[in-house]
């Protein structure tokens, strides 16, 4: 029994000893991960700032374009409510034929069906100049309805007012600056749209070029409204603001100082 007692003891105190020592090696590995915490706290923060400058070069970078090659802005137009107008010919007119008349305005006849837009007849927005603007209601059918008149009707075309002119412009301006953004922030498209004048390896220019058709038309328009709104997702716009028709308000939304997270 006392030799029994002997050798535990023995055992027991090699445990201790190995306890000892591993007791030290834990010690040591907690002190190492506290000083890679530390390091990595270091490092994410110094990560952080520098996304935050990126994000201020980025935004820095983006008003610089937005102001001097593509400032985009609410252009007013005269256009008086005709509720107003019918009231002060008819002072007997009742509120409900002035409601009708507001309400009838907020509407527009868009691709087949009847559509709500609070801002039709009251603004468009323009991008590069005052001359060159969109219709705020997303309705573009002066372009394909010129297309459709120019296959009937022969001889050059003498109309540079031609709303079509305007639209095909600014559809061309907007694609060139959707596709600079997506560059300067870094962010992928869901669309491949080409800006060039010239056929390139990526595809034919959209809306510079040759007149499209109808169903060419549109599918490049919604293209190009894809895109916006993913870039609009991507920075963080305010939700409530956009319209998936709205081109050019979508892409001011987007560009606009008030963007917390432009840049991001």
């Amino acid at each position: 029994d006392t030799e029994g007692l002997l050798r535990i003891k023995e055992e027991n105190q090699k445990h201790y000893r190995r306890a000892q020592r591993h007791q030290e090696k834990k010690e040591k590995i907690q002190r190492h991960n506290r000083k890679l915490g530390d390091l990595v706290e270091k490092k994410t923060y110094d990560l952080k700032t520098q996304y935050e400058h990126l994000a201020n070069l980025r935004r820095s970078h983006i008003l610089e374009l937005t102001s001097v090659i593509f400032p985009i802005e609410e252009v007013k137009t005269s256009m008086r409510d005709p509720a107003d107008v019918s009231s002060e010919s008819d002072n007997a007119m009742t509120s409900s034929t002035v409601s009708k008349l507001a309400e009838a305005r907020r509407t527009t006849y868009l691709s087949g069906r009847w559509v709500c837009d609070d801002h039709n007849g009251d603004t468009s927005i323009s991008i590069t100049g005052p001359w060159i603007i969109l219709p705020n209601n997303g309705d573009y059918s002066a372009y394909y309805n010129w297309v459709e008149e120019k296959k009937t009707t022969q001889g050059p075309d003498m109309e540079h007012n031609n709303p079509a002119h305007t639209i095909s412009a600014a559809l061309c301006y907007a694609t060139q600056l959707v596709n600079t953004l997506s560059l300067i922030l870094d962010v992928n498209l869901p669309k491949k749209l080409c800006n060039r004048q010239v056929k390139t390896q990526q595809g034919n220019p959209e809306f510079c070029g040759e007149n499209l058709s109808r169903h060419k038309f549109t599918r490049a328009v919604k293209k190009l409204n894809a895109n916006i709104l993913h870039l609009c997702f991507s920075q963080h716009v305010n939700l409530d603001l956009l319209h998936p028709l709205h081109t050019l308000r979508n892409l001011m939304y987007l560009v606009s100082p008030d963007t917390e997270n432009l840049g991001r």
